[in-house]
């Protein structure tokens, strides 16, 4: 790690991307090629580490066994140990030394096997990650990435599977992102990495090998997602639908359900959970007059109830309908393979919340 500080941010990487910027517009090629999130992520890490010396990754397993999922695949090889650094089982140890990384100017990428052990280290995250930008009027510059998997995999029970993008969204001074695809996991890390400001990168566990389509322009080094805008998947008049991470597919399965029965619902990836995108929520619930908002974790001060807020504040008299919050359920997630389906949120209740906001569901009398 000495050897890495040594080498302070310089002018070689910051003429290099002003080089980049200056070349021509390139020309990518329509053809869509599908890549895993696992190797979204990698290719990101790769290509931000060797464009800039100052970027390091450390955690539980990063290096010799090149990360509990696979992330970090081949950079020890690459980057060496200096680089790529395996820490003890001691979240609020090699946290605090990533923090003290960032202030001296290195870019750290801090990895937690998963967000649930971050609690761990909230100290550190908090109270000396955000608030040092703000309590030195700007003197000090904190660039860290915390990154790992985030919410309910698979029968792991409940001190694995919490969801903490509202956790996090509440702090001023972090930015928060969930991506979902390949191309979110690649734009939004290598961003993440990019911006000087810490941010907690909020991956899934469960979509680590999902296959995604990705154009040259993704797979391009230049690559990089704006922090803060949220993307339209899929374009509809009839309600919006708002998801992040895993519940972005949720959400785009329910869409072709309810498009089969004359439902025309616009899906909206927020990608950046701090900042939220309240400009183009707004503006899809102005064109729908309808709101839908889908989230793993728990329902109370919920991502689901600021963006309810956000609309009631900017878009109420737009709305035709009362917002539907889908929400993880509000107990610890069970271990039971039948219960934990039960306590988060499944396709048929986003379509059944998206039937109520257009008046479209079948009354309960006539159900039974």
């Amino acid at each position: 790690m000495l050897g890495v500080a040594r080498r302070r941010l310089g002018s070689g990487p910051v003429l290099g991307r002003l080089a980049q910027a200056l070349r021509p517009a390139r020309a990518y090629s329509a053809a869509a090629k599908e890549i895993t999130v696992r190797d979204a992520l990698n290719s990101a890490l790769d290509e931000e580490m060797s464009a800039d010396p100052s970027v390091f990754l450390m955690g539980e397993e990063v290096g010799e066994y090149q990360g509990a999922y696979k992330i970090s695949k081949g950079l020890l090889d690459k980057y060496g140990p200096d680089r790529v650094l395996d820490t003890p089982i001691t979240e609020a140890g090699f946290t605090g030394i990533g923090v003290g990384a960032a202030y001296h100017g290195l870019r750290p990428i801090v990895e937690f096997m998963t967000f649930n052990f971050s609690m761990q280290a909230i100290d550190h995250i908090i109270n000396s990650a955000a608030k040092s930008n703000y309590m030195s009027a700007g003197q000090i510059s904190v660039p860290i990435v915390f990154r790992g998997p985030n919410g309910a995999a698979a029968g792991v029970g409940a001190q694995h599977s919490q969801c903490y993008a509202a956790w996090y969204a509440h702090v001023p001074g972090l930015k928060v992102l969930a991506p979902y695809s390949s191309e979110d996991a690649r734009g939004l890390l290598k961003a993440a990495i990019r911006d000087p400001d810490p941010v907690i990168f909020l991956e899934n566990e469960l979509l680590y090998g999902e296959s995604y389509p990705v154009s040259d322009e993704v797979l391009d080094s230049s690559f990089c997602l704006p922090i803060g805008k949220a993307k339209i998947e899929r374009q509809g008049k009839d309600v919006t639908i708002t998801a992040f991470s895993k519940m972005v597919g949720y959400a785009l399965q329910a869409a072709d359900i309810l498009a089969k029965e004359g439902i025309s619902a616009e899906v909206i990836n927020l990608r950046s959970i701090r900042p939220l995108d309240r400009a183009a929520i707004n503006a899809s619930v102005r064109k729908t007059n309808r709101l839908v908002t889908v989230e793993e974790g728990f329902p109370q001060h919920g991502i689901g109830a600021e963006i309810c807020m956000a609309v009631v504040e900017d878009s109420f008299l737009y709305l035709d309908a009362p917002v539907e919050r889908i929400a993880g359920a509000d107990v610890p997630m069970p271990y039971a393979a039948n219960l934990e389906r039960m306590a988060v949120p499944q396709v048929d209740d986003i379509v059944r919340a998206a039937k109520r906001a257009c008046y479209r569901a079948v009354p309960m009398a006539a159900a039974a």
